[in-house]
């Protein structure tokens, strides 16, 4: 109805998820980021949570036209299914024949099915699962043994899970532990801040097809306060005010067309209240969390946005109040409740856990002299390996690692990971091995880890691989040794033998549940180590 007026192509502000007007804050691209992790083949889940109208679908259009070529997508859009209707949900994403009646069984055969041919085209598969605060326990749980099928290296589905802040609190319950575990990677998407607005406002104006600009800086400040820097709402309200502005026969929309839209928008509330004390302002509030409780934050709607925390409840009186219910946020655990205060004393700075790791190595390492810790270790005959995974990653590799802790005060801690047998993890400490649960360390990791490894003689100081027929000799030696050991039989053994050393590493391999590309990368060179017996730290032989 204002197009031609204002000179737009298009509706600026519509409330469909078109990627086209993604504006990428910080926040929506660190959305995207993880996002666009998740296709790189690790497997599991991501989590990305939002306020309404915060623009996590937007993020995810944005994410599904911008996946690289061999990524498979499914799209499910309504999760108020039962376990059944949404693997029948996946199967028609996924373009897998089934029977409508198919019983849950059948269903998840012919889904592991299709991910093995996937997996063995060089494909990917990755779940979408949008407004996922609504799937039950159940369902949440049955999606968890979807992403039983792996590799040694990796999980072959990935799931994301797309959901209001209600998504976390659902995954923190009890029954819902494992899946949480296996979250690789989450994010919260706040709304913008005060200073991004005229940024968003001008983007999106730009894309309809309008060079100029059209709202007043005194129409952006209140805009701001009435929609509290969600998204969804700033598009309502601007929507509004640009049609009230062309009825007005403006060409600019001020404070009081935003004034009068937000009323028609929101029902009637003033914008005094809604820029004071409600509940949308209180979307900007911040709860942070301290070892000895929480602390509510001043009330501001120009506070920057921090990923992790959730807005508290309000009062009847429309106050900001601190609700310690644990309602807040999921990640890390409520501090009222800190049961792992003993593990807290046995975790380290990310400079003391090198030194701690460079020990068990009989190396020292001394971080105050600078340097990096990689390239000291480097220099020493070793090398970094940082990896992403689960306990079966850490037993596959068998190295001392280093994990990365959530930890309730929400900085990151990190624990060397010394000996790792059935529950009993041993940790390496500066006063010295400390003993607790590989459970109790569970409730903080969330898959980050590091580890040192002995590269073979011929990889140089920089990890370079300078004298190929070094390299063909070493593998050669090691790949008879193998054969010997993993072929079996004498016919199975001379065969073996006989390949050239690019098929000889592709069979083992193979044979030890490693990616087959016949390239003998940190994970195969520390598998065939692990098979030889080399004298290296190991994770499970200590202790």
């Amino acid at each position: 109805m204002y197009y031609d007026f204002f000179g737009f192509r298009e509706a600026p502000f519509s409330i469909a998820p078109d990627p086209r007007y993604l504006y990428l804050s910080g926040r929506h691209k660190e959305a995207l980021a993880h996002l666009m992790y998740g296709v790189q083949g690790q497997g599991g889940f991501i989590v990305i949570t939002g306020e309404v109208g915060t623009g996590k679908t937007t993020v995810c259009r944005c994410f599904i036209e911008n996946a690289p070529e061999h990524v498979d997508i499914a799209l499910v859009l309504n999760p108020r299914l039962s376990a059944r209707e949404l693997l029948s949900s996946i199967c028609d994403e996924l373009g897998i024949d089934h029977s409508p009646d198919a019983s849950i069984k059948l269903l998840v055969d012919a889904i592991n099915q299709d991910l093995l041919k996937a997996h063995a085209e060089g494909r990917h598969k990755v779940l979408v699962i949008d407004e996922a605060q609504n799937l039950s326990a159940d369902v949440l749980e049955q999606l968890r043994l979807l992403t039983n099928l792996e590799t040694a290296e990796k999980k072959l589905l990935q799931i994301v899970l797309l959901g209001q802040p209600e998504l976390q609190r659902l995954l923190a319950l009890p029954e819902l532990r494992q899946l949480n575990q296996r979250v690789t990677a989450r994010y919260h998407l706040d709304a913008l801040e005060r200073a991004e607005l005229p940024e968003y406002l001008h983007y999106r104006l730009s894309v309809a097809g309008l060079r100029g600009e059209v709202f007043t800086r005194g129409g952006i400040r209140q805009l701001y306060r009435a929609s509290g820097g969600i998204p969804r709402l700033i598009n309502l309200i601007a929507d509004r005010a640009l049609l009230g502005a062309y009825a007005e026969g403006e060409r600019r929309v001020g404070k009081a067309q935003i004034r009068q839209a937000a009323r028609e928008v929101l029902g009637g509330a003033g914008p005094g209240r809604i820029g004071g004390h409600g509940l949308l302002v209180a979307a900007s509030v911040v709860l942070a969390v301290l070892a000895t409780g929480w602390l509510a934050m001043e009330q501001s709607p120009g506070l920057p946005g921090v990923a992790s925390l959730v807005p508290p409840a309000l009062s009847p009186a429309g106050e900001a109040t601190v609700e310690p219910t644990g309602e807040s946020t999921p990640e890390p655990p409520a501090p009222q409740a800190l049961p792992d205060l003993e593990l807290a004393r046995h975790t380290l700075d990310r400079a003391a856990a090198f030194q701690q790791l460079f020990q068990v190595w009989g190396r020292e390492f001394d971080a105050a002299a600078g340097g990096l810790a990689c390239d000291h270790a480097r220099e020493v005959g070793l090398s970094c390996l940082e990896q992403r995974g689960s306990r079966r990653s850490l037993e596959f590799l068998d190295r001392p690692v280093i994990l990365t802790l959530e930890m309730p005060r929400g900085e990151p801690r990190y624990a060397v990971l010394r000996s790792l047998k059935g529950e009993r993890a041993v940790l390496a400490t500066q006063s010295g091995p400390r003993e607790v649960s590989f459970e109790q360390l569970e409730r903080h990791w969330f898959g980050n880890f590091l580890l040192l490894w002995r590269p073979p003689e011929y990889v140089d100081s920089d990890n370079l691989y300078t004298d190929s027929t070094e390299q063909e000799l070493w593998l050669g030696a090691r790949m008879m040794q193998l054969a010997e050991k993993l072929a079996g039989t004498d016919t199975e053994i001379a065969r073996i033998k006989a390949l050239p050393v690019d098929q000889q590493v592709q069979w083992y391999q193979q044979q030890s549940g490693l990616t087959v590309d016949g390239i003998p990368g940190a994970r195969t060179l520390i598998r065939i180590n692990n098979d030889l017996a080399a004298d290296v730290p190991t994770l499970q032989g200590e202790g």
